[in-house]
């Protein structure tokens, strides 16, 4: 389901931080070489690789990327080769402390990722930041969001696949009672989508549209400027089919005038290891078009190739 593509036969990590350096020094930074080498290793040969470099030239090759790259393609490099939580730690605080937080971000970093996941990039926050993710989440948010986004943000969800066919279709009632009323913030609302495990949550909206007749994002569309009803949307899409979820938020990056470049970064950079493939073949089920025919159409340069390579096309 990723799209990194690993050549066979991979350079140590002290070789490749050879070349690395060798692509900073000179007339101008060799961009290529950096793409070559970056785009195709994996999280743990990143690592080793940010180790190595650390060792051998007594810098951080963040620092290195950042004073030898500029624009999109620094963007896509530096995130690229962070850890995966310490990147999610960075997404979520550049979230927060927007003066209108990015609840989108948020409710991707804490839907789209495995409880350890999410558990590992709240201790990166906590080591980073010298504050609790759910401590900045509650600082800079207000009201419904504070209500639906702080536990949001805490949960520890069961992985397993056991589901409480009673307890699904109790809450699919529930849940209908509480929509039909309008009472998009009522406590039991957010403690379902906060804390039930994801198997638990599919059995129970299936529950709801079986009983009710209507998808539950369906009936959460009665007013589609609401913006607290699209995040319960966000969430529950980021739940249950999280292709779809960021086929929809790369469609938008790229059909609207003027790249979105933060969104379509985010996706490419977090998903290339995850699912990015599946997220490639809906996207083309939905828009008749590759993925990577429309990146290419949208943006340029070396940022156009770094996403391409990290997209697995063949000739990046």
């Amino acid at each position: 389901m990723a799209t990194l593509t690993i050549p066979e036969a991979i350079p140590s990590p002290a070789e490749d931080c050879e070349q690395l350096r060798k692509a900073f020094k000179g007339w101008g930074t060799n961009e290529n070489l950096i793409i070559s080498i970056l785009a195709h290793r994996n999280a743990d040969q990143r690592r080793a690789i940010r180790r190595a470099y650390a060792e051998i030239y007594g810098e951080e090759l963040l620092r290195s990327l950042g004073d030898e790259t500029t624009g999109d393609f620094e963007m896509v490099v530096l995130l690229w080769t962070m850890d995966p939580a310490e990147r999610d730690a960075w997404l979520a605080n550049e979230a927060v402390r927007k003066w209108k937080p990015s609840n989108h971000v948020l409710i991707e970093i804490a839907c789209a990722r495995t409880s350890v996941e999410l558990f590992a990039v709240r201790q990166a926050y906590h080591a980073t930041y010298k504050r609790s993710l759910e401590e900045d989440v509650g600082a800079h948010t207000t009201g419904d969001f504070r209500k639906l986004l702080v536990p949001l943000v805490s949960s520890y969800r069961y992985e397993g696949a056991e589901v409480n066919v009673a307890l699904a279709k109790s809450e699919a009632k529930m849940l209908h009672e509480q929509i039909s009323e309008k009472a998009y913030n009522h406590e039991d609302l957010i403690r379902i989508l906060t804390t039930r495990s994801k198997a638990q949550l599919t059995a129970t909206f299936n529950h709801y549209n079986n009983e009710f007749g209507n998808p539950i994002n369906k009936d959460l569309k009665s007013d589609p400027k609401d913006e607290f009803l699209a995040a319960l949307r966000a969430i529950i899409r980021c739940i249950c089919c999280p292709e779809r979820y960021f086929e929809k938020v790369i469609r938008l990056a790229i059909s609207r005038v003027g790249t979105e470049e933060n969104a379509l970064t985010r996706v490419i950079v977090t998903r290339a290891e995850v699912d990015l493939k599946v997220i490639k073949d809906a996207y083309y089920k939905r828009n008749s078009k590759t993925m990577d025919r429309a990146i290419a159409h949208d943006t340029v340069g070396h940022y156009e190739d770094m996403l391409l390579a990290l997209l697995g096309h063949e000739n990046a």
